[in-house]
């Protein structure tokens, strides 16, 4: 068979060979890469049964394409004997890596959620793979886990094989009972026995090594589901971390018993290094009742992957450095034994088997970090400047295993090396740079012309060594395929650096597709990301719209708009770029259409939770890239849920701590639970470049506040006002400030300086903003035709702004102009179906409105039933379009409603949790007219009862109406909210 072509492949030479057929590595021609041939014995060798369970089950664990699934690439018939080819690893199994006694527990939490996350991907696809056991899992040589014989493994799992048996020839066996599993230990299968095993694999003639490993339902012959992987799964968990087999005995029914019956001793009793938290998981993963075992291998994930996070935060950085430094062959045990010599594994000569060649260490791993160099752009071509090392970016960074070091990290490192941020990263500079990150690689392109060809070379060099590690060089016939042959060139140069194959083809759209074929159009875009880098996205602005001009199908260049406008706060445009972006985002690698499409989700359909859950996606393919983790927190705020957001952002900065805004933000989410000094500290660790960014002057102006310290604040309102740009957001928060004591006179002529502000900076849409707010305000304060006139202002200054149309829709109702707020509510309803925040929080809150204009009690009461919310949360959730967090507005009006009706328990329930969220309100009039509602229920509540009870509501209301009006002792005295409230709190007395 050797040098001869099956179909496209070309037998180059033997694996192996034993009963069931032999093995051969392979050339597949077309695509130019190297596969396991394996033939099934002689066909007079094989039963019809055995054949089409064959095809049945090949094609089931084909249709698995996931990274920690070895993957099977077709099956085929040639001369009358079949065949399968699959993907050629290198590595060991875990069996093989066990023999030399246990893993250490961070390979072990590595290795297991990359194993849960297979079995996942195999449940959801409807395939139990029922033999999961060290010997059917292979670790390669750079540490990924693969899962093997899916869709494959009933035939090699007895209990399955008669289970199997029995359905197809319809025989009625007695189920097998732990008693007599000596004699009836089903190691006869309906297909040859294999004759060689060469792995230390169990022989399909014997059945220890896979009885020690069965769920207590396979022991048993009843009908199983997911959980008996996730229990085979726990049992390697248990023997990864103390060497030792869960369940152990010197014959099988003695194994049978310890399954069924037996309780396991702690992993932490056998290994102490072991934290307290993974006996409970693996506790969880074999508990004998599946019902109460894990219920899907998603969940166990979640737990390995909190535990593994857990343990990771407690390393310091000087040793997470220091790891990321060590050179791959030392990292841990298995390294070195999977770098002793070049050796070629034949595994499992069974119908199911898998074959693996090994060829010694790969360059890099999945820790280390590489830094792109300029290209050395020697055609003369000034079209080439920049764009190529923009073009080389985005095809690496399609590589969920390169980490490529971030711009903004980049920028960091040159000002710690005394470097301006433009400086030119020449390969003696990138080195350096490599040096100081704690990279392991730096990567240099360089093009040159020769005639009409142009030769693109890419070149991976050790920055601690000088070594070159990898080195490509693909020649273009032409300008115009330029980009093509970078992209082909880094496609080789990452297998070259230690990815797998798998990756390399699962992730590797053309750049073509994957950015532009417009040159000039991807030069447009790299000037963008330059100018976005040095003077901020208002800077890169014009050059993506050249972009996207140039070539009106740059998926990229529409969504890199739609980050730029939403940076600068002007969410209409950004909506309209996301939208976009979102429409061609079949014109963009694997990451970028993740982004494009989790950020249409969040800012323009407004599903958070499918916003959330792409997030979640775009993190998890892609571990080490921080924005996901930014943009998630972000969608965890915008649902109320804090904590969740602390715990992403948290992640953020853990990957970089340069990030832009990450210390805004998660200052801003720990105010919001209440914790200011913790917000602080946040604040006083951002780096010094971040300290000229709006967000964290707005957060420091919002400590003042909360902190009473006048001189802060105005500190910080000094600051906004020499910044043209951001002044008006400056001005509207001094706005709020003087509105929330009852400064309205003064509030409405800052209101008014801040909205010219703001459109003298082409920024309309804050302008809106601003009106729209200061509506709702003079609503609330007693002036509903300042009110009116206010939000009709906000509404033609933008009239495509989703927040200035909500808030002037609650405005218009507070007003009492119930033709205009309904007519804009069925708009906003029509407008934006999908969106959470509208859908629960804002149109409620104007129904519930238009109810109190209209004064039915009963109208009122239905209203206030559907406006709550399913999750509780989301009424807490942090608005995009407010300076504060949220206003909590649609509370407020809950508030309103149930004292309109009678209910003073729920009224003060609702102004209470006003109160209770300052860090969410910071300065908004509802936290200050809350202590007014607090006063009116307590008033109502003292009126609605008797003796006791009366008297303690008195005292309560008191004490409020004197809170607010403390606070407004120096308000402007002819408030009309003002002066009921003086006039209630005499009444009172």
């Amino acid at each position: 068979m050797l040098g001869k072509t099956i179909s496209h492949y070309q037998i180059l030479d033997k694996l192996g060979g034993g009963g069931m057929g032999v093995v051969y590595r392979a050339e597949d021609t077309s695509l130019g890469r190297h596969v396991a041939l394996k033939f099934l014995a002689d066909p007079a060798a094989a039963e019809p049964l055995a054949i089409e369970r064959f095809r049945r089950e090949a094609r089931a664990a084909a249709a698995l394409n996931h990274p920690n699934i070895c993957s099977i690439y077709e099956i085929g018939e040639h001369e009358g004997r079949w065949f399968m080819v699959m993907e050629l690893l290198e590595g060991q199994t875990l069996k093989h890596r066990l023999g030399s006694g246990r893993i250490d527990t961070a390979e072990v939490l590595d290795l297991a959620i990359q194993i849960a996350d297979a079995l996942d991907a195999a449940h959801q696809k409807g395939i139990v793979h029922r033999d999961i056991k060290p010997a059917n899992i292979f670790v390669t040589s750079r540490g990924v886990a693969k899962v093997l014989d899916f869709g494959l493994a009933k035939l090699a799992s007895p209990v399955a094989a008669a289970s199997d048996r029995r359905a197809e020839e319809g025989a009625q066996r007695a189920p097998l009972q732990p008693k007599d599993a000596p004699q009836r230990a089903p190691v006869q299968h309906d297909m040859p026995t294999a004759a060689l095993e060469l792995d230390h694999l169990t022989s399909p003639g014997t059945t220890m090594g896979t009885v020690a490993y069965m769920s207590p339902e396979q022991a048993r012959g009843e009908e199983i589901d997911t959980r008996t992987d996730v229990f085979s799964f726990g049992a390697v968990l248990y023997e990864m971390a103390t060497g030792q087999q869960a369940f152990r005995g010197t014959t099988a029914a003695v194994i049978y018993d310890a399954i069924l019956n037996r309780a396991l001793a702690p992993a932490t009793s056998v290994n102490p290094e072991l934290p307290g938290e993974f006996d409970r998981i693996v506790t969880k993963a074999l508990e004998k009742d599946r019902n109460r075992r894990y219920q899907s291998a998603a969940e166990i994930r979640t737990d390995l992957q909190r535990l593994k996070r857990d343990s990771e935060s407690g390393r310091t950085d000087r040793a997470a450095t220091e790891t990321a430094l060590k050179p791959a062959s030392k990292s841990t045990g298995f390294r070195r034994a999977a770098l002793i010599g070049d050796a070629v594994l034949v595994i499992g000569l069974t119908v199911g088997g898998w074959w693996f060649y090994h060829r010694g260490a790969h360059t890099l791993t999945d820790k280390d970090t590489i830094v792109l160099a300029d290209f050395a752009n020697n055609t003369g071509d000034a079209i080439l400047d920049d764009t190529l090392k923009t073009a080389l970016s985005v095809s690496l960074r399609q590589s969920p295993f390169l980490n490529v070091l971030p711009e903004s990290q980049i920028a960091k490192t040159l000002q710690q090396m005394t470097r301006r941020a433009n400086t030119k990263l020449t390969p003696e500079v990138a080195r350096e740079l490599c040096q100081r990150a704690g990279g392991k690689a730096y990567v240099a392109g360089s093009i040159v012309s020769l005639g009409s060809e142009y030769v693109v070379e890419l070149k991976a060099v050790n920055c601690q060594s000088g070594d070159t590690l990898a080195q490509e060089q693909v020649t273009s016939a032409s300008k115009e395929k330029v980009l093509g042959a970078v992209g082909e060139a880094a496609s080789k140069l990452r297998s070259e650096l230690g990815e797998s194959l798998a990756t390399v083809q699962k992730f590797d759209v053309p750049l073509e597709q994957a950015t532009t074929s417009s040159l000039e159009a991807l030069k447009a875009y790299s000037l963008a990301r330059k100018a976005s880098g040095e003077k901020g996205h208002a800077a890169a602005v014009p050059y993506d719209q050249h972009a996207i001009e140039l070539d009106p199908n740059f998926a990229m260049g529409y969504h890199a708009l739609g980050d730029d406008y939403s940076s600068i706060e002007q969410l209409g445009r950004a909506s309209e770029y996301y939208t976009k972006a979102f429409q061609l985002r079949e014109h963009a690698s694997e990451r970028e259409k993740l982004a494009i499409t989790a950020d249409y989700y969040a800012n323009v359909t407004g599903e958070l939770d499918k916003a959330a859950q792409t997030y979640q996606q775009e993190a998890e393919t892609y571990p080490r890239d921080s924005k996901p983790y930014d943009d998630l927190a972000f969608v965890y705020a915008a649902k109320g849920q804090y904590e969740k957001a602390v715990e992403a952002d948290s992640q953020t900065l853990r990957l970089s701590p340069n990030e832009v805004s990450s210390y805004e933000n998660l200052a801003n989410y720990v105010l919001a639970l209440q914790r200011f000094d913790e917000a602080r500290q946040i604040l006083r660790q951002a780096p010094a470049q971040r300290m000229d960014h709006y967000l964290y002057h707005a957060g420091v102006y919002a400590l003042a506040f909360l902190g009473a310290d006048s001189a802060a604040m105005a500190e910080e309102e000094r600051w906004f006002a020499g910044k043209p740009q951001h002044e008006n957001v400056g001005l509207a928060l001094t706005s709020d400030t003087e509105a929330y004591v009852g400064h309205l006179g003064k509030a409405r002529e800052l209101i008014k300086r801040a909205v010219d502000s703001a459109i003298q900076a082409d920024s309309k849409e804050n302008g809106a903003i601003w009106q729209a707010n200061a509506a709702l305000e003079q609503a609330a304060y007693g002036y509903p035709a300042q009110a009116r006139q206010a939000a009709a202002v906000a509404l033609k200054l933008a009239p495509a702004s989703q927040g200035a149309e909500v808030e002037a829709a609650l405005a218009f109702a507070m007003a009492g102009d119930t033709g205009r707020a309904e007519s804009l509510a069925r708009d906003l309803a029509k407008r934006f179906p999908l969106d959470t925040q509208v859908q629960e929080l804002w149109l409620p809150a104007i129904r519930v409105q238009l109810a109190l204009d209209r004064k039915t009690r009963p109208s009122v009461l239905n209203a206030l039933e559907a406006s709550t919310p399913i999750d509780s949360s989301i009424e807490l959730g942090q608005l995009l379009f407010v300076n504060n967090l949220s206003c909590l507005y649609p509370v407020y009006v809950r508030g309103e409603a149930w004292l309109e009706t009678g209910h003073s328990t729920a009224a003060g329930a609702e102004f209470q949790k006003i109160l209770d969220h300052s860090g969410i309100v910071w300065n908004c009039w509802t936290g200050a007219l809350a202590h007014l509602g607090v006063a009116r229920a307590n008033a109502l509540q003292s009126r609605a009862t008797q003796g006791a009870d009366a008297d303690a509501a008195r005292v309560r209301a008191l004490a409020a109406y004197k809170d607010f009006l403390t606070l407004w002792k120096d308000a402007d005295p002819d408030i009309p909210i003002l002066k009921q409230a003086k006039a209630e709190y005499a009444k009172l007395q």
